[in-house]
């Protein structure tokens, strides 16, 4: 009969739960979002409370924001780390619920501040973003992981992917409520640099939209808290099939007798363990060191690129959003970049999220991280050729241009970096390979992110906005680096679509296999089942 719980996970018709799952652990990836592309807006009005003697006007010295940027990032990938290796010792439903408390308590901290200086303000404001680095880290691999564990074969990747995509609309969010707490502030003040109020009322604003990405996380809290431990973790880790098939039963329209094997041990036994290795040892790295390189790396020269990208926006806003300090407040400044930032990701960045959903499954994790690579090494190299004739004369050119950046990361390797790692490993790594690979993405962000800040200041510094040709040649480096991801994806990333996770698990020989579901009977004798088989043909 073989172990029934993990064929009818992989069997099982898309329904209701499948759904539920999806926006349960879509809503973290939504509040990640929102945590970290708001603070395009919030450094501006950061800028013209704490910064408005400063030299230009009103900006944030680069070494404060890159300490800002790499901080939330360096955070997120030790909670990658820690999170991903706690979801595999322990199991993922006991820590997930973690990660999201630490994101809602870490959210309402970056906005509270009993301090009055700019220095420990901004200090205070630093330690926060830190914590709130860690829990969206600890989100990514147990969302991952979990939502693998849960989804049928045939669906799996589109599943994965719709988890993905809630970060497109945390991002739309972001954007609508900078607008909406911008706009108001600015109408009930009558907001002028002028107003004795002003910067009380910025202060203000900042901190509300900061502490707003508390809400989504803690929404969806409860709901985490009920969902039962993953059938697979359960069957496969903690061994415990009877158990697996009860947990199935509460959220899966299938019955006990239709996922328990003709011979099932009582509720009181335990299942003989499989030969194991540990994730340091030969036989890890043997068996699956070269699928770590793969994820590791794709997703490292990935987040170089695309948080250098994100950044680029920055560029984007000095060009289309040109701002007289004599005429422009905090709350128009922050509002209009809001805007832009949301057309960005109504006309790209979501439309790049559903197309992976949409294709997924059709024609593979491989082909679409190959070819998004691809794709968005010829727009960066579109852009960053002509850049100065572009920027200054050809505007519609150019942001044309830059939407096909933003709609090929994730119609490609952003979301396929995040699908490919819950998927290749064993159950007793998932999690902690999944994390793994984040964290190097991460230190690739950190390097993207700062390096282009400092470029950035560069070229500002010698010839305002006309560009020196540094930008321009930072964007080439980002579409080499793209070209090297595809490379990468070619000779090391294997195609996981129609596969189940187990066929994926090449460590287990069948007697494995056999040796973990076979029960015991009374005596302690193991029960034979000479046609057992695991895994579908």
């Amino acid at each position: 009969m073989g172990l029934k719980v993990l064929s009818a996970l992989d069997t099982a018709k898309t329904q209701y739960y499948h759904f539920k799952a999806i926006i349960i652990a879509g809503m973290g990836l939504f509040s990640d979002a929102y945590d970290l592309f708001c603070i395009p807006p919030i450094t501006i009005l950061l800028g013209h409370v704490y910064y408005s003697e400063q030299t230009p006007k009103f900006q944030i010295p680069t070494a404060v924001k890159s300490a800002m940027i790499a901080v939330a990032l360096l955070g997120t990938a030790l909670g990658q780390l820690v999170f991903g290796i706690l979801g595999d010792r322990i199991g993922r439903r006991k820590v997930y619920g973690l990660a999201l408390v630490l994101m809602v308590l870490s959210s309402f901290g970056c906005g509270f501040s009993i301090c009055t200086s700019k220095s420990c303000v901004l200090l205070s404001l630093v330690f926060f973003r830190f914590l709130l680095g860690v829990g969206i880290g600890g989100d990514y691999p147990l969302s991952a992981t979990i939502m693998s564990e849960f989804a049928n074969k045939k669906t799996r990747g589109a599943f994965i992917a719709a988890v993905f995509s809630m970060q497109g609309f945390g991002i739309l969010f972001s954007s609508i409520v900078i607008m909406t707490v911008c706009a108001i502030f600015n109408q009930a003040t009558n907001a002028s640099k002028d107003h004795k109020s002003h910067a009380l009322a910025v202060d203000l604003a900042w901190r509300i939209i900061l502490m707003f990405g508390a809400i989504p996380a803690a929404i969806t809290f409860y709901w985490r808290m009920m969902m039962p431990e993953t059938a697979r973790y359960t069957a496969l880790v903690e061994r415990n099939v009877v158990q697996a098939a009860k947990d199935m039963e509460k959220v899966l329209d299938v019955q006990m007798n239709q996922i328990l094997d003709e011979a099932t041990p009582p509720p009181s036994s335990s299942l003989e363990p499989p030969s194991t290795y540990s994730f340091f040892s030969k036989q890890f790295f043997h068996l699956h060191g070269h699928h770590l390189f793969s994820c590791a790396a794709t997703w490292f020269l990935l987040d170089i690129v695309f948080y250098s990208s994100t950044l680029f926006q920055s560029r984007i806003y000095k060009s289309f959003l040109p701002r007289d300090e004599n005429k422009i407040n905090a709350f128009q400044d922050a509002y209009n970049v809001a805007r832009l930032q949301a057309i960005i990701t109504v006309c790209s960045v979501i439309p790049g999220y559903w197309a992976t959903v949409f294709f997924i499954d059709r024609i593979g994790r491989r082909m679409i991280q190959m070819t998004g690579f691809i794709f968005i090494a010829i727009f960066l190299f579109a852009i960053g050729v002509p850049y100065n004739v572009l920027l200054n004369g050809g505007k519609i050119g150019f942001m044309f241009l830059y939407g096909f950046v933003f709609f090929f990361s994730n119609f490609g390797p952003n979301t396929t970096t995040f699908i490919v790692p819950a998927e290749l490993f064993p159950a007793r790594f998932r999690a902690t390979c999944h994390g793994f690979s984040g964290a190097a993405g991460k230190v690739g962000a950190i390097i993207g992110s700062v390096a282009f800040l400092w470029v950035s200041e560069d070229e500002d510094k010698e010839k305002g906005n006309k560009g020196t040709g540094k930008i321009g040649c930072s964007l080439i480096i980002l579409g080499v680096i793209s070209l090297v991801g595809a490379v990468v994806t070619y000779f090391f990333t294997p195609e996981t679509k129609d596969r189940s996770l187990e066929e994926n698990e090449i460590e287990n020989s069948l007697n494995e296999i056999n040796k973990l579901v076979r029960p015991r009977d009374e005596s302690g004798a193991q029960i034979h089942a000479p046609n057992q088989v695991l895994l579908p043909a």
